[in-house]
């Protein structure tokens, strides 16, 4: 297979990942170096309290293509994200969490499908580490229930996917600052690559899934889980599912169906005694100021995305 004549970078976002940059961050090099040696591998430091930089200069002194940009203060993963877009020279951008462990030749696949300039994104096979079991995931799939849009994974025999996880995909650089990169609405965490991927889709992009390009992910030891309790995580995703739909719905009868169900939603999430879809709904409330400056106009409409999948 050709390679594609385009520079790539590599953005790896880290928060308190000393161990994982440890392990990861060699795998990264060894592979992004095999694929081109004039590729370049950005860690953001998202102002870390353990020894993450430390780590960070050590592994530099070895490979010079390491470059590190540091945040003086905390300001979540999608922020971290589009610094390092910001700071990356090529014009595919690689995105790994530091969680993240790729296959030696995972590069090649994946960066040859840009030949086509409709396409946006691509997202790697990502074999998930949960407990006891290594679940295949980078393909979602995504539709309209019960006025909410809700997303899974998808079966890995197929190359359409719904979204490109920003944890282990590769993004056209020019289209992505064309969308504006991902949107620090969702910050701290989740929902933001799904937004970018359903964007890009609506102003008429493409996306794929590369079943050849893996990675492995250490879901658990990842930053979210060792930094938030799982009730301010699922708090969170409720918040930001709702924003979701706030933002990128603009279909009448789509929106007047969200508004029909959220009684549904409130009265069955507190009858199982789960209260953090409420809480999530009083956040995102304070946020619908922003939601309201950010809807667009797009060249596809929903129903036609949602139908898709």
């Amino acid at each position: 297979m050709a390679k594609l004549k385009s520079l790539v970078s590599i953005v790896i976002p880290n928060y308190n990942g000393e161990e994982l940059l440890k392990q990861n961050l060699p795998k990264i090099a060894q592979a992004a170096l095999a694929y081109d040696s004039t590729i370049e591998i950005i860690v953001v430091d998202d102002a870390s309290i353990d020894n993450s930089v430390t780590q960070i200069e050590s592994q530099r002194s070895k490979v010079k293509n390491i470059k590190l940009v540091r945040h003086e203060k905390n300001r979540g993963f999608s922020v971290a994200v589009n610094t390092g877009v910001a700071n990356a020279r090529g014009d595919i951008v690689v995105l790994l969490n530091s969680d993240v462990s790729p296959e030696f030749n995972f590069l090649e696949p994946l960066i040859s499908h840009f030949t086509d300039e409709k396409i946006f994104a691509v997202g790697c096979l990502d074999k998930s580490i949960e407990g006891n079991k290594t679940i295949e995931r980078g393909r979602g799939i995504g539709w309209w229930e019960r006025g909410m849009v809700v997303h899974k994974r998808g079966e890995v025999n197929k190359a359409d996917t719904f979204w490109v996880s920003g944890g282990s995909g590769a993004f056209r650089k020019y289209i992505w600052d064309k969308l504006g990169g991902m949107d620090e609405l969702y910050k701290p965490f989740y929902w933001e690559d799904i937004d970018l991927s359903y964007r890009a889709r609506k102003a008429g992009y493409k996306l794929l899934f590369e079943s050849k390009s893996v990675v492995t992910h250490a879901h658990s030891d990842g930053t979210i889980k060792s930094n938030f309790s799982d009730e301010e995580i699922k708090s969170i995703a409720y918040r930001n599912q709702l924003l979701f739909v706030w933002k990128n719905i603009t279909d009448l009868q789509l929106t007047i169906s969200h508004i029909v169900w959220l009684p549904y939603h409130f009265l069955a999430t507190i009858a199982r005694g789960d209260f953090a879809f409420s809480y999530g709904f009083v956040l995102a409330l304070f946020r619908l100021g922003i939601v309201s400056r950010q809807r667009s106009n797009y060249v596809y409409n929903d129903k036609k995305i949602l139908n898709k999948t």
